[in-house]
């Protein structure tokens, strides 16, 4: 890769940019430009050719005198915008998991299960051009569209990025050799499945970071941690952002907020063998019935059902952000 290399371009506006135009009311509207290309509304139309060759942060001006701000869309934007086959983690989460997480410059991370692509953006940004990123996902369709969004953001396919076909516990031990992962992040309905493969994969002082939607996820998860010897003292939070409203003397907390998405939970890999003192006193034996264990099952939890139909079309629309974005003019 290149030196000079930039995933966020800057400098004028050019062919197969994609660009976020503010306008009344703020709303927000994202586009690529194209040569001869239109961007019409009910408030009148756009020319690309208008904006192709302005400065980032011009305001555009349409025939009928409505104003618009031109701007690249940040990576956030881009994320919140894009192609979905498979929900994403939000940008609160994906920046707690880089933090908390300690993903770091050139570091080797495995990521379960990849989604849209929405924790791949962040994690390769994070990780650079010589980090690792090994990404595991069950269904084709999604790292199709994750891979499809990729690199309709960055405009390219990332040497240092693998996407593994197939489940984490199954497919792990093949493709990380023992001991060299510093990082893995579990986005998945059960990963208590699999944090056997998980220890091993990581080196020792490596960390795991879950994921989970649900209380009862949280408890399961955080239990077979301790239970497993591999790990120290599980860490578990969520994140909730609330926006304020600013104008004037007019200075207040915002009636809506981002509230619970999932609970994040952490614990670090300690040596093989190791035996941890008993730093607390532990809680009583959990003692739950079989049908207790039955309703935390992958299999009874509630996922969103994705059409066949609607997912192909998905994959279409990523996949053509993507070669559109890989046909721009250096």
């Amino acid at each position: 890769m290149s030196e000079n290399y930039r995933e966020q371009p800057t400098g004028p506006f050019r062919a197969g940019d994609k660009v976020q135009l503010t306008g009344p009311k703020d709303r927000v509207y994202t586009i690529t430009l194209t040569e001869g290309g239109l961007f019409g509304t009910h408030r009148g139309d756009i020319k690309h050719d208008d904006v192709i060759g302005l400065p980032e942060g011009s305001v555009i001006v349409n025939g009928f005198g409505v104003e618009y701000l031109a701007l690249r869309p940040l990576l956030t934007d881009f994320v919140m915008s894009m192609p979905r086959g498979a929900a994403i983690i939000y940008p609160k989460d994906s920046a707690q998991i880089l933090v908390e997480g300690d993903i770091f410059p050139g570091a080797r991370v495995i990521e379960a299960g990849v989604g849209s692509g929405a924790l791949s953006l962040y994690l390769l940004r994070a990780i650079g051009p010589s980090g690792k990123l090994d990404s595991f996902e069950r269904r084709q369709e999604f790292a199709d569209i994750a891979r499809a969004n990729v690199i309709s953001h960055t405009g390219r396919d990332p040497e240092n990025w693998s996407i593994h076909i197939g489940d984490l516990q199954e497919e792990l031990p093949g493709k990380i050799p023992s001991g060299e992962a510093d990082r893995c992040v579990l986005d998945m309905l059960a990963p208590w499945e699999c944090i056997e493969q998980v220890a091993e994969a990581l080196v020792p002082g490596g960390l795991v970071l879950g994921y989970v939607a649900t209380v009862t996820q949280l408890s399961r998860f955080t239990e077979a941690l301790r239970e497993s010897g591999h790990f120290a003292e599980p860490q578990a939070w969520e994140s909730m952002v609330r926006g304020w409203h600013l104008e004037g003397l007019a200075v207040r907390p915002e009636h809506r907020m981002i509230g619970h998405t999932g609970f994040l939970v952490t614990a670090r890999r300690i040596a093989p063998n190791t035996v941890l003192p008993s730093f607390k006193a532990r809680a009583a034996k959990n003692n739950a019935s079989a049908e207790d264990m039955a309703i935390w099952n992958p299999e009874a939890l509630e996922t969103r059902k994705v059409s066949e139909k609607k997912l192909r079309k998905t994959v279409r629309a990523a996949q053509s952000s993507a070669q559109a974005k890989l046909e721009q003019p250096e």
